[in-house]
């Protein structure tokens, strides 16, 4: 295992970390983790060599939280740092910011969080986490124990990102990154600007939740042939992700046996700057087909919001568009399920077209509307 170095503690941390977001499931309900697999995969993971494991509040249910508990027993807490989140837009009140936290440990039957986030901050949740003041309230846990290091993750453009960052003297931050979103949200651009202000950087979504790797459209298939050395998707795309020394460790969200095994392979062989101009020049190639198949042309400019009914029009776009563009793969339906609120779903839309005259991008985002309510609905 390759593993980088966490200045503020000179800690070792293994460059691959498990995510526990998409742990193997029962009947395919996304609430019923096959525990004993979950668990023998984990620990696996752990006796060969990964050390950072992450969780969050919402993931599985609720459920991620308490089988990451029950496989960090017998010895195994103490071989890992453990990671985990606080979701402040579930908060209406201080109060509850506690309440949340409190169940998080009594899921988990920990003593201590190593590595705590704030989870998915936008615009809108950072405003609740300084409303709530949820930093200060983090600093009180610190300095009872409960937790040793703070950071957030990200989900919005790259203003707020430096906003965010240069709030606060943060232990480290996690955003998404693959090559597909070497521009999108905090991208590449915060990943150095967060490297300048010597804040260590998780990433998330290495493999755009295993979009860049189950179904692959003939014309990407050309494009991988054409590199020298061949290599599986998986491995171009985590290949991608370690080799910016700015990253301190990759999550991915594994769900089987065999995905652990192979993901710790690829990343045994991965050092930063070791991709080559051509195996460069093949990936960026790989992502400009893909942007190529994009059915609506959607930048997130969100000129479009906020809608009277209060739909979140740009992750409606870019599922849809997603659908198409991984051959409807059934993770970007299960994307949908998870992130998308329920009374934000495309089905809300009356076609006012408010947004419609908004858009510099002419879409016809009504339209789009009824195609998403069909697909995901």
């Amino acid at each position: 295992m390759k593993y980088r170095t966490f200045q503020k503690t000179g800690e070792r941390i293994s460059l691959l970390g498990f995510g526990t977001m998409r742990l193997p499931i029962l009947d395919g309900n996304p609430g019923e983790i096959n525990e004993k697999e979950a668990i023998a995969m984990i620990r696996n993971a752990i006796d060969k060599g990964i050390n950072y494991i992450d969780t969050a509040y919402m993931y599985h249910d609720g459920n991620s939280e308490v089988v990451v508990g029950k496989a960090l027993k017998d010895g195994y807490r103490e071989k890992v740092l453990l990671a985990n989140k606080m979701p402040a837009w579930f908060a209406k009140s201080e109060e509850d910011i506690e309440k949340i936290f409190e169940e998080q440990f009594r899921r988990l039957d920990v003593d201590c969080i190593d590595m705590y986030l704030v989870h998915n901050i936008t615009v809108p949740i950072w405003k609740r986490v300084l409303k709530y003041n949820v930093l200060e309230f983090l600093e009180k846990k610190r300095e009872e124990g409960k937790i040793k290091h703070i950071g957030f993750s990200f989900h919005d453009d790259f203003t707020l990102f430096q906003e965010v960052i240069d709030y606060y003297p943060w232990d480290f931050c996690q955003i998404q990154l693959n090559y597909m979103d070497a521009e999108f949200q905090a991208g590449v651009k915060g990943l150095k600007y967060a490297g300048s202000k010597g804040i260590p950087v998780i990433v998330m979504e290495p493999l755009k939740g295993g979009k860049l790797t189950d179904i692959l459209p003939k014309t990407i298939q050309e494009f991988w042939q054409q590199a020298p050395i061949k290599r599986t998707p998986a491995e171009w795309a985590l290949r991608w992700v370690a080799d910016f020394p700015e990253v301190l460790t990759i999550l991915s969200g594994m769900n089987s046996m065999e995905q652990v095994d192979e993901n710790i392979r690829v990343i045994e062989a991965a050092d930063p700057s070791s991709l080559t101009a051509k195996e460069q020049a093949i990936i960026k190639s790989v992502a400009d087909e893909y942007n190529k198949l994009i059915q609506y042309s959607c930048t997130e400019c969100k000129y479009c919001m906020p809608c009277p009914l209060k739909i979140q029009i740009p992750a409606v776009i870019s599922l849809y568009n997603d659908w198409y563009l991984y051959e409807g793969n059934h993770k970007v339906k299960a994307d949908f399920d998870m992130w998308m609120s329920p009374d934000r779903r495309p089905s809300a839309c009356i076609a006012c077209k408010a947004c419609e005259g908004h858009c510099p991008q002419h879409l016809p985002i009504s339209d789009i509307m009824v195609k998403a309510k069909e697909i995901f609905e």
